[in-house]
């Protein structure tokens, strides 16, 4: 995949993830892996740039599996954060496929 088209996304899709549940660094790795392919060294950078701008707030949580973890969770800043990437993507998208369909025609 286009490493530009990637870096467009991310945020969005790290936020969406999150929606639902919280999840750890690692599990969210794993989670945005399971759309694009990512690492490490890119998420986490992510993860402390969203949260130092109050889109997450973190929590630490004993793990059975070695030390404590943590745990990103959507503040309300985040939650409207995420709903305006997805209205943005959403009409982005839509802009481009009708280029597209136009230009096929």
């Amino acid at each position: 995949m286009n490493p530009q088209f990637k870096k467009g996304v991310l945020e969005m899709i790290v936020l969406e993830s999150v929606r639902n549940r919280d999840m750890y660094g690692y599990e969210l790795v794993t989670e945005v892996s399971k759309v694009i392919d990512v690492n490490e060294g890119t998420i986490y950078p992510l993860l402390k740039r969203l949260t130092n701008e109050h889109y997450f707030e973190t929590y630490l949580r004993e793990s059975s599996e070695g030390p404590p973890r943590k745990y990103y969770h959507l503040t309300a800043a985040g939650i409207l954060y995420r709903d305006r990437l997805v209205a943005e993507w959403e009409e982005f998208q839509k802009r481009v496929n009708l280029f597209l369909k136009e230009r096929n025609v």
